[in-house]
């Protein structure tokens, strides 16, 4: 199957619990011909919690709000100058498994990276893509009948701070670090494009802008 995916990309900060709600109403309805997308765009602050996470490993929110996501993983931090991308993906129609999509999706931000000469990597046990032992990108899953929603989210341009206030991951002091301090001159949307094109040769699939 090479038909296009539909990418849908968002102006401003979206709420998490608007999006959430989003992904759910279009995982429910698709059917066997609804066109795969990927939704691409920035959410204000916020904490969300995976199905796996521990509430202790957020030590201390402050005005950040912690939302109890459906999504894999543990906890992680979402705010602006941080691209989401959210894949609703029908799994089997792309002869793909759950880990053939995180692969993708970790390969895509590897090779992003590699364009300005920043070596990336993944950890076995620990989804998501680290530069040296900082973690640049995060990635969780949600699957239902086949069909994926949630993502990734790859830090860009961002106050890290909050990142301090939990055990990212549910690991406990664990570095992050974002495209902006490697790369100073890349600007947030050409990151994003770049993320796009990256992800479409991971995926083997055309990408086709649409609105949003």
């Amino acid at each position: 199957m090479n038909t296009p995916i539909l990418v849908r990309c968002w102006p401003g900060l979206l709420p998490y619990f608007t999006v959430l709600d989003a992904m759910r109403e279009f995982t429910a309805q698709r059917d066997a011909n609804t066109p795969d997308q990927i939704w691409l765009l920035q959410h204000p602050p916020v904490f969300t919690l995976g199905r796996n996470a521990d509430a202790a490993d957020v030590i201390d929110p402050g005005p950040i709000p912690v939302i109890r996501s459906d999504r894999g993983g543990k906890v992680t931090y979402h705010g602006p100058g941080q691209w989401v991308v959210y894949l609703l993906i029908d799994l089997p129609r792309m002869g793909m498994h759950v880990r053939g999509l995180t692969t993708a999706m970790e390969q895509a931000v590897i090779h992003l990276l590699r364009q300005h000469g920043v070596t990336a990597h993944t950890r076995h046990g620990a989804p998501g893509v680290y530069v040296e032992a900082a973690k640049i990108a995060s990635i969780g899953l949600r699957v239902q009948h086949g069909r994926s929603y949630h993502g990734l989210s790859l830090n860009t341009e961002m106050d890290l701070r909050p990142f301090q206030r939990i055990h990212p991951c549910g690991v406990a002091n664990l570095a992050v670090t974002q495209v902006h301090d490697l790369c100073p001159d890349w600007s947030s949307r050409d990151i994003a494009e770049a993320l796009m094109a990256e992800l479409a040769a991971s995926l083997h699939r055309p990408l086709q802008k649409g609105g949003a």
